[in-house]
């Protein structure tokens, strides 16, 4: 009776699945490089933050994106892959039924018989195999669901981005053409001064030599319009770029005076990477366990009916038949091989373990990436800032020369060069807006920023009636 008792105590504790681990993200107490909080700064948000350029034909672009995005639609279609086999997770551990025919003949031939029969077996999800099952499909949902998320994530980062180079790009070909301009006009007057032996030979070549560079300069920003358009064109999932995206009078985003407050506190849950790490965890643990179940007996209840007709007998047919219905219980028990079985469930408690190590290395690397890219940002927007001061600074330059020549107290060479030197300071503007734009998006691809799939693609787990256990 001892005995007996030792062996259901055995089998009840088997048939619990191992918890999962702690994960125990190492996550900072606080945003080494969050900035100072100011009441009238704008609020992070994570789902709509390139509507900050305040840039509607960049709003269109991401709805389209979202809507024709090739690799949009193969992530969703590998999720709705995941969401159908999710539903049908533990029907392996309910009754089955199957018809089969089979012949047979006796090992003398003296007889041949044709067998019909139903059988019927219900495998008891003992030792925890069931638990494990559901976290094994929970994880490759998990996986999917992520997956989709990233591919939103990296989208509009890259329309975002694409965009923000291709505008910059084109004001940067604007700004490049009034300075070859100014370079022509300054290298004709310097002609004309050198014909009436005012100016040297040298001035004249080092004038030419800047102009040559001027035109030079002009090739850069072309080959980046015509880069970021085709790349544009791929995410909107079409050959050709827009028309109206190469038209040079674009204006190039810009953030302005947007500030973030504070960085959002739930970079845990939104950046796709690690959601994907998580996921993982469960779906090794979900192995584990299976693994771990398969060193023990399956056990289940069968039933069978058959029906025999006996077709051939000493070279005359006879035509009866017999049936036969059986049923009880159906043992499988793994007595020997080799250590395979405890070899698999060891070697997927390795791989458990592995997957915690991932998970947390993927914290480290958002919370390392998050941290940078608010950095850059700070540093960007100081950048900008000296920017714009000195660009304001020789603007008013160039109009006092502008005006003194217009009084005779300064030459046309003059008004030239500070024409020149204030488009260049222009240029070193653009680039700056240029980095602090694509430091704000490095910064939400970071933190995950992306709107959220469609319900009808990424329908929660009450909607598939999954009823996660408590981590």
């Amino acid at each position: 009776m001892s005995l007996l008792s030792a062996l259901v105590l055995t089998v009840l504790a088997g048939c619990t699945a191992a918890p999962l681990p702690a994960l125990k993200p190492p996550v900072p107490q606080a945003w080494r490089n969050a900035p100072t909080a100011s009441p009238n700064a704008a609020q992070p948000d994570l789902h709509s933050w390139w509507q900050a350029f305040n840039d509607p034909e960049l709003n269109a672009l991401v709805q389209r994106a979202l809507a024709h995005n090739l690799d949009v639609k193969a992530a969703s279609e590998r999720l709705l892959a995941v969401r159908t086999l999710y539903r049908h997770r533990n029907d392996q551990y309910l009754p089955s039924l199957r018809f089969d025919t089979n012949q047979v003949i006796q090992p003398d031939a003296s007889a041949s018989y044709f067998i019909v029969g139903f059988d019927a077996l219900w495998e008891l999800p003992f030792f925890g195999a069931l638990k494990s099952t559901n976290r094994l499909a929970a994880g490759k949902l998990d996986a999917a669901q992520a997956q989709l998320q990233g591919t939103y994530v990296t989208l509009v980062a890259e329309v975002a981005r694409c965009w923000i180079a291709l505008r910059t790009a084109q004001n940067q070909a604007r700004l490049l053409t009034a300075v070859r301009d100014a370079n022509r006009e300054k290298l004709s007057l310097l002609q004309v001064r050198e014909r009436l032996k005012l100016t040297s030979p040298t001035e004249v070549s080092t004038a030419q030599a800047e102009l040559a560079r001027a035109d030079m300069a002009l090739t850069d920003p072309q080959r980046a319009i015509n880069a970021n358009a085709q790349q544009l064109a791929v995410l909107l999932g079409q050959s050709e770029p827009d028309p109206a995206w190469l038209q040079a009078d674009g204006t190039q985003p810009q953030l302005g005076d947007w500030q973030m407050t504070s960085a959002p506190a739930d970079l845990l849950r939104t950046r796709p990477e690690i959601a994907a790490a998580e996921a993982d965890v469960l779906r090794a643990a979900g192995e584990a366990g299976i693994s771990r179940a398969a060193v023990y007996p399956h056990i289940g209840l069968g039933s069978s009916l058959d029906w025999s007709a006996n077709l051939l007998s000493h070279h005359t047919f006879i035509r009866s038949g017999d049936g036969i219905f059986s049923a009880g219980p159906v043992m499988d028990v793994p007595l020997f091989d080799w250590g395979m079985r405890v070899a698999q469930a060891r070697s997927k408690r390795h791989e458990l373990r592995a997957s915690v190590y991932a998970y947390r290395q993927a914290v480290l690397q958002g919370v390392a990436e998050a941290e940078t890219a608010m950095g850059d940002l700070q540093q960007a927007h100081m950048r900008e800032t000296s920017a714009e001061q000195a660009a304001q600074a020789l603007d008013h330059n160039a109009s006092a020369l502008g005006q003194r020549r217009n009084l005779g107290l300064a030459s046309t060479l003059d008004v030239q060069d500070a024409l020149i030197a204030q488009q260049n300071a222009q240029l070193e503007l653009a680039s700056a807006r240029a980095e602090r734009d694509l430091a704000y998006v490095s910064l939400y691809k970071a933190l995950g920023g992306a709107p959220q799939p469609p319900v009808n693609v990424a329908a929660d787990y009450k909607a598939l009636g999954n009823k996660k256990e408590t981590q």
